[in-house]
């Protein structure tokens, strides 16, 4: 790789941390290719990029950028990452599934927004909702009161309607 490909490289790598809400860092040795292949199927289903860049050229971005500092000490060994733009959590949740099916597959940390999170936070990272879960149960609590005053309307039209209805027999009879 020559200096001006190393330096699209190293753009490129900057663009990605800019633009991601999270950055997932896993340690991929002893994975095959056909799983690896798999992986990034199940990543971007979700919106999730995975990529694996030279850790010199991540180095350099980061010292670019500025922050980040965890990562540095987590890149050694063939690390591969996971930039995910809106869904935050579908990462860790797809991170966690596949390591316990592949034992040789390792987390090793994730930045969230500004935060970094140790590799021992997976199981919390992949307990949280997602983005979808969360809107739909604040639209389930917004829908719920308004169920219930419908709910309440027609039940005061429906026994206004029998108290007619029985005025009317009464009337009649």
């Amino acid at each position: 790789m020559n200096k001006t490909e190393k330096s699209e490289m190293v753009s490129l790598i900057k663009e990605k941390f800019q633009k991601s809400t999270a950055m997932y860092l896993v340690d991929y040795s002893g994975i095959t290719v056909a799983q690896i292949s798999g992986l990034r199927r199940e990543f971007s289903k979700e919106g999730v990029s995975y990529k694996v860049f030279k850790n010199t050229l991540v180095k350099r971005a980061i010292a670019e950028i500025g922050g980040f500092e965890e990562i540095n000490q987590q890149l050694v060994g063939m690390i591969g990452i996971a930039f995910a733009e809106e869904n935050y959590v579908a990462p860790a949740k797809i991170i966690k599934n596949f390591s316990e099916k592949n034992k040789k597959f390792n987390f090793k940390g994730c930045y969230i927004e500004s935060t970094f999170y140790g590799e021992d936070q997976l199981k919390n990272l992949a307990s949280m909702p997602t983005k979808d879960e969360i809107m739909s149960s604040i639209v389930g609590s917004i829908a719920a009161p308004a169920s219930g005053i419908v709910g309440t309307i027609n039940a005061v039209i429906r026994d206004l309607v029998s108290v007619i209805d029985e005025a009317g027999k009464t009337k009649v009879a």
